[in-house]
């Protein structure tokens, strides 16, 4: 059931005989809070996603979402710090304290780009992809998928790295990744790939149009020319985004071209922007 907790006065949290003092919330969605939090310990912010259980199947849910943060002790995947379960009467609420990422995910990166009319670089962008890659060739190597891969699911540590964010969407149950599982990891890798490159998704227009994105997936995806890609990064987009299945590329041979077409960078780890 996880570890005891109590709230304490003025604002202060207890997880596992530690105490954290409440900040200001960053966010909420659905039947999810998460709160800026300081670790009174050591004076680290964390982020505190606290889930309302309704129902027993809720807290198997929370609990399989800390499982599944458990599993993973690499840098391209977002870490547990602790997890507990607190009730409130006959419901309990489900925290999960998380790193403090300060620069937010790789879409509030791009947002911020584009206001100013910039983009990322294709350097950046190779490395990010990088970053991503290696992330989804371990999880994939646990014998799981993300399921829920896009640009608000990639948090940027304070060196640029990609952490991969939101491990609730992917199934307790060991799950097939080849095949059609890792073709649809590779097109959704692919509108992360093309969000970097354009500073929107793919079916943007799509949307505004009201047609469905599965029928939009059905047919070969346009990729705008821009002096800032080279034609080696298009291509590879192109590849990802491909009708046939069977000839996106798999993670273990995209990471193979990622590697060769890294740019040089004396003294800094591969997957940093």
């Amino acid at each position: 059931m996880g570890h005891a907790l109590c709230v304490c006065s003025r604002g202060t949290v207890i997880i596992d005989n530690k105490r954290y003092l409440f900040i200001q919330k960053l966010g909420e969605g659905g039947f999810s809070y998460v709160d800026l939090v300081e670790g009174l310990h050591d004076g680290h912010f964390y982020a505190l996603k606290r889930i309302l259980c309704h129902e027993q199947q809720d807290r198997e849910e929370a609990q399989r979402e800390a499982d599944m943060h458990r599993l993973f002790h690499h840098p391209n995947i977002l870490r547990l710090v602790a997890y507990c379960l607190k009730e409130r009467g006959a419901k309990h609420e489900a925290w999960l304290l998380l790193p403090f990422f300060k620069r937010g995910t790789l879409w509030n990166e791009i947002e911020r780009l584009k206001d100013k009319g910039n983009f990322l670089t294709e350097d950046q962008i190779l490395r990010l992809l990088l970053g991503i890659c290696r992330g989804l060739e371990a999880i994939h190597t646990k014998g799981y998928a993300h399921r829920d891969l896009k640009p608000t699911n990639i948090l940027l540590g304070d060196e640029g790295q990609p952490v991969l964010m939101d491990l609730g969407s992917m199934n307790q149950a060991c799950i097939q990744v080849e095949g059609s599982r890792q073709a649809l990891t590779l097109q959704s890798l692919g509108c992360v790939l093309y969000a970097m490159m354009f500073g929107e998704g793919p079916y943007d227009m799509v949307f505004q149009k009201g047609d469905s994105v599965a029928l939009a997936v059905q047919n070969q995806l346009s990729i705008p020319q821009s002096p800032r890609h080279s034609s080696a990064l298009r291509q590879l987009l192109a590849s990802m985004m491909t009708v046939d299945l069977q000839q996106r590329p798999h993670i273990p041979l995209l990471l193979s071209q990622l590697e060769a077409m890294q740019p040089p960078a004396p003294g800094q780890h591969t997957t940093q922007i």
